[in-house]
């Protein structure tokens, strides 16, 4: 009954178009003083424990990188870079894209971010050399969801605070379905390039691709940096999201020098908004997720499903379609910091891998990050194309289709998810 009373409450305030932080907050509030005995003392114990995390320092200092990357030429040579090497395949520019999307995700950590630092630059290349928009489009807003899945990911830390998941272990795991799924996303450009007879570029020397890589190098170096720091034990995912920072900001400034010293503040003030606005979502979950313990929901759902017989599969069915049609409503990050705390409990109870789970919530987030009404690289994209959002939902649909395939293939695989750290002896 309680859960009915929290759901209702939490839903009406998101309809009356309330951000969903501080619906949350509204939800716990209201519930405290109403509805349970609860000591404030120990909840404000809580809300301290729950945030005097050491993983939530890497969101503020992944954004900060991103938005340096952003800002400054990365993307760029890294299109020219992908350009070089499979502009000459049918959909050239397309799949140009969907390397440079991925490239850039391992970089950047961000979605959004990754749809306007490659489709800003790209999309009008790819109009000006004869591409329909609609076809552009399609590639740039669902490659851009590689943000979320190839590491380093600002979903995966939002996932470890949630749960108590090794980064880590995340970030590994996300390296092959990430690959993977930008195998998916290429082969769907390439057939459809090849149906159509879209123009294909002409093929570049090996002398043009080691010029362009020599130019993109510094950037695609801090995948090594970060990857290769967690791999080899350097430095936590932490520790390497302040690197990947300052690295960021040594190649825009000093070494790109495409943005100046006097533009850096203006940087620093949009990652702190940015920032704050997470760590806002997050202090309300964290108190969300303590109703949630504390009345025993998810508790009592497992046991539920455990009575009822319903098995691994079933329960991983119901997270897809749950976590899908809350795509429609709210953001990656909302949805992982609400549904995380309910489903994980259920999910390690049925058996299921910490780890494996976490890849299934991050590839849902991917899908409804593409398709209305709150697809956020559909309005990204919707900004660069200047399409509408239902223009843009007809151009994404083949790419879509194949993602929900993929999604398919993650969940009932664990081992495409676990390989690559069990390899690595993270897990």
């Amino acid at each position: 009954m309680n859960a009915l009373v929290i759901f209702s409450l939490l839903a009406v305030l998101m309809l009356t178009g309330m951000p969903i932080s501080i619906s949350l907050g509204l939800t716990v509030l209201t519930f405290l003083f109403t509805l349970t005995q609860v000591p404030l003392e120990s909840v404000a114990l809580k809300l301290f424990t729950g945030i005097e995390k050491f993983e939530i320092m890497a969101i503020p200092f992944f954004i900060l990188a991103g938005n340096f990357l952003t800002h400054g030429g990365v993307a760029k040579r890294m299109i020219n870079f992908a350009a070089s090497m499979v502009g000459h395949w049918y959909g050239g520019l397309g799949l140009a894209g969907v390397l440079a999307c991925a490239l850039f995700a391992a970089v950047s950590g961000s979605s959004p971010a990754t749809v306007v630092a490659i489709g800003s630059i790209l999309l009008p290349a790819m109009v000006k050399a004869g591409f329909p928009n609609k076809f552009g489009a399609g590639v740039i807003a669902t490659s851009g969801a590689l943000g979320i899945l190839i590491p380093p990911s600002i979903v995966m830390v939002m996932y470890s605070v949630a749960t108590n998941t090794s980064v880590g272990a995340l970030f590994m795991a996300g390296v092959v379905p990430g690959l993977a799924l930008a195998g998916v996303l290429g082969g769907v450009t390439w057939y459809r390039a090849k149906k159509f007879n879209y123009p294909r570029q002409p093929k570049a020397t090996w002398g043009e691709r080691w010029t362009s890589f020599r130019a993109s190098v510094w950037g695609l170096l801090l995948i090594v940096v970060v990857m290769g720091g967690i791999y080899t034990g350097i430095f936590t995912p932490t520790e390497a999201a302040a690197m990947s920072a300052v690295y960021a900001f040594i190649c825009a400034v000093f070494i790109y020098k495409d943005l100046s010293l006097k533009d850096v503040p203006r940087v620093l003030l949009n990652s702190a908004n940015m920032s704050a606005m997470l760590l806002y979502i997050i202090t309300n979950a964290v108190l969300f997720s303590f109703i949630m313990t504390n009345e025993n929901i998810p508790q009592s759902l497992a046991d539920w499903m455990m009575g009822n017989g319903l098995g691994v599969i079933t329960f991983l069915l119901m997270c897809n379609v749950l976590l899908l049609l809350a795509g429609n409503f709210m953001e990656p990050s909302s949805i992982v910091l609400i549904f995380a705390p309910i489903l994980f409990p259920v999910a390690v109870a049925l058996g299921i891998h910490p780890v494996h789970f976490g890849i299934i919530m991050v590839v849902n987030m991917e899908v409804g990050m593409c398709h209305p009404p709150v697809g956020l690289n559909l309005y990204v994209a919707s900004g660069i194309t200047k399409m509408g959002i239902t223009e843009l939902t007809v151009a994404v649909w083949p790419w879509l289709l194949s993602m929900l395939c993929f999604l398919g293939v993650v969940t009932y695989w664990p081992d495409l998810s676990l390989w690559f750290p069990r390899q690595l002896g993270m897990i």
